[in-house]
């Protein structure tokens, strides 16, 4: 009984996830959506001039009104892991040969991380997400249409190879106008690659987890 109810719970669950697949920097939604995903740089407008602040504005009014489809801003927070760079400096601290050089590394890790530990600092990170759909422009379907293509997920994932060169096309066009106008406004943006992306949702979909266990390369995975 426990594990038909563990089992039923697990099935639940994923039924609140709409990805499909994701590879080839695209993610695959059960709707056959492909989305991709942009890292975008920040600006602090508050230093900015006004005659620069009103450039950005006039900029990102154009940015907008010049797109003939949609996309989503995503702002991220999450509490600031500097464990890595401790990490770096314990090893400095280690390797160091002079003793007041040592016991300088060392004071200066112990700060930085009781300041971002009583500090609870956050960092931002800010996304423009890019979606594709092949049905786009098509008639809106009644209820019953909707559930027959609810019952046709599977069939039409497993033939998209077929089209999906066609489909990522026109998704890569989405990419480069979208890039294209962030870098009038002086935003870099970089496209997540595979990796990142299922980096970006395992972190997203299991924040607690991801703190304590980080995801390994998608090479080293191994699925049953």
């Amino acid at each position: 009984m426990p594990a038909n109810k563990k089992q039923k719970t697990k099935v639940a669950t994923q039924q609140y996830i709409d990805i499909a697949e994701i590879h080839d920097n695209t993610v695959i939604l059960k709707d056959n959506t492909l989305v991709a995903v942009l890292l975008v740089s920040s600006i602090n407008f508050a230093l900015k001039s006004e005659e620069e602040q009103n450039a950005i504005i006039q900029g990102y009014i154009s940015f907008i009104n010049s797109l003939g489809f949609t996309i989503q801003i995503v702002i991220q927070s999450r509490r600031l892991n500097i464990d890595n760079y401790l990490e770096q400096l314990k090893i400095k601290e280690r390797e160091q040969t002079n003793e007041l050089l040592k016991i300088q590394i060392k004071e200066y890790g112990d700060y930085v991380g009781e300041l971002v530990k009583l500090g609870d600092i956050m960092s931002k990170r800010f996304y423009v997400v890019i979606p594709y759909n092949p049905q786009e422009g098509t008639k809106q379907q009644g209820l019953f249409g909707r559930m027959f293509n609810s019952f046709k997920v599977v069939k039409l994932v497993s033939i998209k190879k077929e089209k999906f060169a066609k489909y990522r096309a026109e998704l890569e066009r989405r990419l480069n106008a979208v890039q294209s106008g962030l870098s009038s406004m002086t935003v870099n943006s970089q496209q997540l690659d595979t990796q990142s992306l299922i980096e970006l949702y395992y972190n997203s979909y299991n924040p607690e987890v991801a703190e304590r266990q980080k995801m390994e390369e998608v090479g080293k995975l191994r699925v049953e």
